[in-house]
């Protein structure tokens, strides 16, 4: 197993370059060039301010040099291994180990690192609350349904499973808004953000103060998470659930259950010790495409409820064609993407221990 993982993990690399370099391409050879959208008011500006402001760009950032040029100084900046970059471009000594640069964001005018560690974290908590939650939920609704098959509890859970999974997010996030954050209806729930704009001066947990009830941070940021963190667990849950209804009754009708039972054990006994685990591999299948699934539905989750992470920063970064900005992101999502796949793979054995990688 161990050897399977190193393997794995070397793999990566070349990946991830594959990935960032089609990245590279399609950001570099679209119509407007990478950086665009800052040249956009060039057209009311004088000619020769404007191919000044041109000329500082490409200067700066290096783009009046060959894409492929352009893609290797990209590595060498990010890459512990490589070249000096000192000012204008130019490559200074080589070094074994170096720091890594994640560049400067030319549309919001800071270093690339600091966007990241304040938008990565927001998106992770958004995944690490949803996943376990849309895990949960599937398994018992699917097991819950095979138990009853045929019945009426499985036909209408069935249907309304059905009917969420068609749901478009985009549309079930607006309808979110529009009745449960809107004033003129029930007004349970904020409409954007993470935190009320007094949450600094909040309590960490509810306390009765003497102005009244404190909700506390805690509490605070719960509250606006739940709209958010409930557009991202529907769906992912609603095809879950049938996945494991469909596992779970392969499993019951296998010889190994029907030896169980000629064998005088239970049902319910029969079904946590013996199916529930083979039920679980079809589900780690899936699983493991469930948390870059969420990055991407973060995207739409975060530009609805105006949520500043990943997402939000990426929509941001390809309408200004933010070279550095789009490459980080995308190297981010794609290790994120890779460790989910390596985890599924691991989970297999643990699941299973027929599954073996030697």
């Amino acid at each position: 197993m161990l050897n399977y993982i190193i393997r794995r993990i070397l793999l990566m690399f070349p990946t991830l370059l594959g990935m960032t370099l089609v990245t590279f391409l399609v950001m570099g050879l679209s119509p407007g060039g990478v950086g665009g959208s800052l040249l956009n008011g060039a057209g009311t500006m004088k000619a020769d301010v404007a191919r000044a402001q041109r000329e500082y760009l490409e200067r700066r950032f290096g783009l009046n040099q060959p894409l492929l040029v352009q893609y290797a100084r990209w590595l060498n900046e990010i890459s512990p291994i490589g070249f000096a970059v000192g000012p204008n471009q130019k490559l200074g000594a080589f070094h074994w180990l170096k720091k890594p640069d994640l560049g400067y964001s030319f549309s919001k005018g800071r270093p690339v690192l600091d966007l990241v560690a304040e938008a990565l974290p927001i998106t992770l908590l958004l995944n690490l609350i949803t996943l376990p939650i849309t895990i949960v939920i599937a398994l018992a609704a699917g097991i819950f349904a095979a138990r009853r098959k045929g019945g009426i509890l499985d036909l209408t859970s069935g249907i309304i499973l059905l009917g969420l999974w068609s749901v478009p997010t985009i549309w079930a996030g607006v309808m979110l808004i529009g009745f449960l954050a809107n004033r003129q209806y029930l007004y349970w729930f904020p409409t954007a953000g993470l935190h009320d704009t007094l949450a600094e001066t909040m309590p960490f947990f509810p306390q009765h103060l003497a102005g009244g009830w404190n909700r506390g941070w805690l509490a605070d940021i719960g509250w606006h998470l739940v709209l958010p963190v409930l557009c991202l667990t529907y769906s992912g849950f609603a095809f879950l659930a049938r996945l494991a209804r469909g596992a779970t009754l392969e499993n019951l009708s296998s010889d190994y259950a029907r030896t169980a039972r000629a064998k005088g054990l239970d049902e319910r006994a029969i079904l946590l010790r013996h199916v529930l685990r083979n039920s679980l591999l079809p589900l780690i299948t899936y699983s493991a495409g469930i948390l870059p699934s969420l990055f991407s539905g973060a995207v739409i989750v975060e530009t609805i409820f105006s949520i500043h992470g990943m997402g939000l920063l990426m929509i941001d970064a390809i309408r200004a064609r933010d070279r550095e900005l789009v490459l980080d992101e995308a190297l981010v999502v794609g290790f994120v993407s890779l460790v989910s796949y390596l985890l599924a793979d691991v989970l297999y054995a643990v699941a299973d221990p027929r599954v073996s990688y030697e």
